[in-house]
């Protein structure tokens, strides 16, 4: 089973970065307002996402990307890759 870090930005700008083993089943589900942070903030866009092997792994970037001092430094990181 492959896990993916991903990150979403809405039409205002908005960043949001989680992660999932199902990454159409989870963006579906951001953009149908089924998932709480996001459900009055969309709609959502898939803007970058990164797969694992393992859900550690995974979630270890998502706390490493979630760390970035800004806005900035993350579309910095994407850009990058």
């Amino acid at each position: 089973m492959a896990y993916f870090v991903y990150i979403l930005r809405n039409t205002e700008g908005r960043l949001y970065i989680d992660q999932t083993s199902d990454l159409e089943l989870r963006l579906r589900r951001h953009n149908e307002g089924k998932v709480f942070w996001t459900k009055s903030r969309g709609p959502w866009l898939l803007i970058h996402s990164e797969g694992f092997t393992t859900r550690s792994a995974a979630l270890t970037q998502e706390r490493r990307l979630k760390a970035l001092k800004s806005k900035k430094a993350l579309l910095d990181y994407i850009a990058q890759r």
